[in-house]
């Protein structure tokens, strides 16, 4: 369904944000539910320790690979089509993982564990789709806003181990299969939620938006109707819907080379570098805290705690790192998350073994994470015309989980070899190279 008339509705804006962002409490709950078991199940069908770690790798895993399919079919089909068919993907994904829980069989186990990651990209692509769907000074927030809402879903699914115990077995299942079929219905139910509640579908509206010429933001004191490409005389932009007069929105510093190709707008390649580098050093740290904990002694239970605070540095105040991109820029955002991991990587070398300062580490870790995340992607959106974005965003998306990927196979390696001080120093490398790009670009924008 394609906008009509002379502008869309901010009504219409609403609503499309608000379904994602159920879209995303349902996808959160679902994985949440999952995951938490993920690594158990593992365990407990192959029969190794080893192995249990393969829930997380592979779903990472599945996630890269199935962030640019994705974006191919929104390009083609429209957002809609693209979250619908992910997470009904992942929804089959855990199937395969109860039925692999019934029939002991680890090959199925792992071929559901690399579909349900499907639901993360997924969750990723939302974000983007809410970007669409806003005006483009609000689409920073708006990015974030879906985000967070992330947190409710991501929370509450692994509360509902215990409680989808019996369920599992009234059905005659392993106890651990009940949080997977939780993950089944709430799958299924943001597949039809997304096929059938985006209309209109997201990115036609930023074609639209983008296309018709709405301004970034009305100048202070401006009178409604004055500015750039408001004239009367103004011929209709390319792609304009039909009724609608002007030219293509005013530019920030970062939307300058827009229409130009993402190939040759710097900002670009920079931003989808910031983006993996933030979720390799989340990754490469937050996967090895536990580990190091234990190894000094602290207690499972508190570990549990410290994994939760870093969880909600993570998501709970995007929606304030969203506003700071649109209102300061998101560069300066960026490097904003950048001085957390450098004074996360600090808390950890100071007191390698004072656990509040550990737990302060984690919490800085996540919310390094969530300004990093937040605001590349705001550049990643801004700095690339409406037909280019989701190949764009989907490549984007998929360095970022591979990064992912990458931070889990090295850590365990590096904490054996520098211990865990190290192995946050060792996450500065790439840290640095962020800051001084991103300070060189600013540098040659401002010249």
């Amino acid at each position: 369904m394609e906008p009509n008339g002379t502008a869309v509705d901010p009504g219409t804006r609403v609503k499309l944000v608000g379904i994602l962002m159920a879209g995303q409490i349902l996808g959160g709950l679902g994985v949440g539910a999952a995951l938490s078991v993920g690594a158990l199940m593992a365990h407990q069908v192959t029969g190794s320790v080893e192995l249990s770690g393969m829930a997380a790798t592979l779903t990472t895993l599945g996630a890269a690979l199935a962030a640019v399919p994705l974006a191919a079919l929104a390009r083609s089909r429209g957002r809609s089509p693209s979250l619908a068919a992910g997470s009904a993907t992942a929804a089959f994904g855990a199937i395969l993982a109860v039925v692999a829980s019934s029939l002991n069989s680890w090959p199925l186990l792992f071929i559901g564990f690399l579909l349900l990651g499907v639901a993360s990209a997924v969750g990723l692509q939302g974000r983007f789709a809410a970007a669409d769907a806003a005006l483009p000074h609000r689409r920073g927030f708006m990015l974030s806003l879906v985000m967070w809402a992330t947190t409710i879903g991501s929370v509450t699914g692994p509360l509902l181990i215990g409680p989808t115990e019996p369920l599992a077995e009234r059905f005659g299942l392993p106890e651990l299969a009940g949080p997977f079929l939780v993950t089944v219905v709430a799958q299924l139910a943001a597949s039809a939620l997304y096929a059938f509640g985006l209309r209109p579908d997201p990115l036609a509206v930023a074609r639209f938006t983008d296309g018709a010429g709405v301004a970034a933001a009305p100048a202070p004191g401006a009178a409604p109707g004055t500015g750039p490409g408001t004239g009367h005389g103004a011929a209709p932009a390319p792609g304009t819907a039909p009724g609608t007069r002007g030219t293509p929105s005013a530019s920030t510093g970062e939307e300058a080379g827009r229409r130009s190709g993402a190939g040759r707008n710097p900002a670009v390649p920079l931003a989808q570098f910031a983006i993996a580098v933030g979720h390799f050093v989340m990754v490469l740290v937050m996967a090895m805290t536990p580990v190091h904990m234990q190894g000094i002694g602290v207690a499972t239970s508190f570990i549990g705690v410290t994994m939760s605070l870093h969880i909600a540095g993570m998501w709970a105040l995007t929606p304030v790192f969203g506003w700071l991109s649109d209102l300061v820029g998101p560069r300066f955002v960026v490097l904003a998350g950048q001085a957390m991991f450098i004074v996360t990587a600090v808390l950890i070398v100071a007191g390698p073994e004072n656990v509040p300062m550990l737990v302060a580490a984690l919490i800085l870790l996540g919310l390094g994470w969530s300004a990093n995340i937040v605001a590349g992607s705001a550049i990643v959106t801004k700095a690339v015309a409406t037909d280019e974005r989701t190949m764009v965003q989907g490549r984007t998306d998929m360095a970022m989980n591979l990064a992912g990927v990458l931070g889990g196979l090295v850590g365990g390696p590096l904490i054996a070899l520098l211990g865990f001080p190290g192995l946050s120093l060792v996450a500065l490398v790439p840290v640095a190279l962020v800051v001084v790009t991103q300070m060189t670009r600013a540098a040659r924008a401002d010249g």
